[in-house]
């Protein structure tokens, strides 16, 4: 039968692809070509914005309804005819029929955690098989001993890529050696930061890959029981996991004396809350163990004392998803990607202003200007690129004038931000940096779990003179006293939650010093972003009197008749935006300071 693949990743499903697989079902059915052609609902095909996806003889179709369907199986599969219309386009607006070899977003990067993603069903155990999927597991069963396991990890380079990146190898070493009747092997799939969804789409495209990953390193510390803690909003990515758990140990890949060996492992999910801190290692620990959610001082290290005092290795789903394709291909294959310190590949979330948003993996040591123009097809609308976030709460701001930095540990590191997960987000000139600063401060006191002082005081007190800033009520003295605060903060904090929550401030501070300069002394918002320091005028020379405005002002601060000039009231203006989102002549914008009476500009 030929294929039809479908990407049912969560960004497809939620743009739609459930109605655009029935309406491929009943269209094929119409034509009585139901029987020729085998439906393959994959995973994440990478571009999230413009799905849902379809693939047909290498042809990607892209941004799909149910009309587009049908004349897809009109013209291309009946009539043997390309339709131009649906095709994928770039960035300079050409379309390319192969995209997936084709399109700069796709021919630029390397595929080895993705190498499955909508390719095979993620819930079915024969595709993953067809892949090559478990023979590194009889492998290393087989035909290696755990201390070679462990060597050709060791060998490769990998390092954790949960966002510490710390050498897996070395890890598993660590917790081989330990002496104990009972070890534990655990998945961190909590994932929480803010634009990041890389372990979501793996587990929801190849879940065998995370179990067989698993499975390789559990064998290789001496484990016998293993967890996947992933949070309650990813319940896609946890009835799969529930399926392919199901068929691996139907199969015998989990379970009793796997492969005829003497090794036996199993695997149980147990579902987060949603608390950030849990993706901190012992916070996590704690939660699985029914614990309240609260990290401890470290050491003992879970390697020594993890799980009910037992000792117990945590990896992130990214990087297990890494080992059975090192364990076939080898520890040099790997070494071929990446730099000499951050071997392999990178997976990134990639949103914000930005063209091409999706799943993107590419070799670490790439720069920040190829990801983002040459992957990413550069700032949309004529804006300028203005910074990069990257790493969520727990990263930092990079300043365009950085963007060929490599992408790996040491380099971010320097420029005071982090890898992290992997969430890249581009910011334009649109974008104030001191509400960028205030945004992410918010996120980590309302995730901050309370229990140290700095952390849960000086996150709070630190927003708290964000707020006041971006209100144009801060002091010379409030800037001084947050750079001041920050540094503590990151130096005393018990966890790396409240260790790294400061980046985002210290590292505006120190790219963009002058934007809170702007706000404290002149009261304006460069960016015009900060909605206490602007104010929304129209101009009487493009305004036609349409309306539109008027109808959608929350407040009714909008007077005007039709067909005549309209003007904004200051007073009950709440700055919302809405009229400007409506108005079709351009003829509402912003201005900064926020002016105090009606008037015109």
């Amino acid at each position: 039968m030929k294929e039809i693949r479908v990407c049912a990743g969560g960004a497809c499903v939620a743009s739609g692809e459930l109605a655009v697989k029935g309406a491929l079902v009943k269209a094929l059915k119409d034509k009585g070509l139901l029987n020729e052609y085998k439906i393959v609902e994959t995973g994440c095909m990478g571009m999230c914005s413009r799905g849902p996806f379809m693939v047909v003889d290498d042809v990607v179709y892209a941004q799909l309804n149910q009309r587009a369907v049908n004349e897809i199986v009109e013209k291309h599969l009946v009539g043997g005819q390309i339709v131009e219309k649906y095709l994928m386009k770039t960035p300079e607006g050409k379309t390319v029929e192969r995209a997936f070899k084709e399109h700069s977003f796709y021919k630029n990067q390397v595929k080895i955690v993705t190498r499955n993603l909508g390719i095979i069903n993620p819930k079915s155990i024969d595709d993953y098989l067809e892949k090559d999927g478990y023979k590194a597991l009889e492998k290393v069963l087989k035909e290696m001993r755990p201390e070679e396991v462990i060597e050709e990890i060791k060998k490769s380079g990998l390092r954790g890529r949960g966002g510490a990146g710390f050498p897996t190898g070395l890890k598993w070493e660590f917790a081989a050696k330990q002496k104990s009747d009972m070890k534990y092997m655990v998945c961190n799939a909590d994932e929480g930061d803010p634009g990041a969804f890389m372990d979501r789409a793996v587990l929801e495209g190849d879940p065998h890959a995370v179990l067989e990953g698993m499975a390789i390193a559990a064998y290789a510390i001496g484990a016998k029981k293993g967890f996947i803690y992933v949070r309650a909003e990813y319940p896609m990515a946890i009835e799969r996991l529930r399926v392919a758990i199901k068929q691996a140990k139907e199969r015998g890949f989990l379970g009793e004396k796997i492969f005829g060996t003497d090794f036996s492992f199993d695997i149980e999910i147990r579902i987060g809350a949603g608390a950030f801190v849990c993706g901190e290692e012992t916070a996590l620990m704690a939660s699985i163990m029914g614990e309240r959610g609260q990290p401890r001082v470290r050491p003992p290290y879970p390697v020594q004392k993890g799980l009910w005092g037992k000792p117990t290795v945590i990896n992130n789903v990214e990087t297990l998803a890494n080992i059975a394709w090192i364990i076939r291909n080898g520890w040099q294959e790997f070494r071929k990607y990446g730099t000499e310190k951050s071997p392999g590949t990178k997976v990134f979330a990639l949103a914000g202003k930005v063209k091409n948003t999706g799943l993107v993996e590419v070799p670490l040591g790439i720069t920040l200007r190829e990801l983002i123009f040459d992957i990413g097809g550069g700032v949309p609308n004529g804006k300028k690129l203005k910074a990069v976030q990257t790493g969520g709460p727990s990263g930092g701001v990079i300043p365009a004038s950085k963007i060929d930095t490599p992408i790996d540990y040491e380099s971010l590191t320097a420029l005071g931000t982090i890898m992290g997960s992997g969430g890249v987000i581009v910011l334009d000139e649109d974008d104030c940096m001191v509400d960028v600063a205030k945004f992410f401060l918010e996120f980590t006191v309302n995730e901050s779990c309370g229990k140290c002082t700095p952390c849960r005081e000086g996150t709070r007190t630190m927003y708290e003179i964000l707020d006041r800033i971006t209100k144009g009520e801060g002091t010379m003295e409030d800037i001084e006293t947050l750079e001041e605060l920050a540094t503590v903060v990151k130096e005393t904090s018990l966890c790396g939650l409240g260790q790294t929550a400061p980046n985002p401030v210290l590292t505006t501070l120190r790219y963009f010093k002058d934007e809170y300069i702007a706000h404290v002394k002149e009261k304006i918002c460069p960016a015009k972003k900060c909605r206490d320091l602007i104010s929304y005028v129209i101009d009487p020379d493009k305004c036609t009197g349409c309306t539109a405005c008027k109808i959608v002002c929350p407040t009714n601060a909008i007077e005007g008749e039709l067909n005549k000039v309209h003007i904004i009231h200051q007073d009950p203006c709440i700055r919302c935006g809405s009229c400007m989102d409506v108005c079709r002549f351009d003829a509402i914008y912003k201005v900064t300071p926020p002016l105090k009476v009606d008037a015109k500009v």
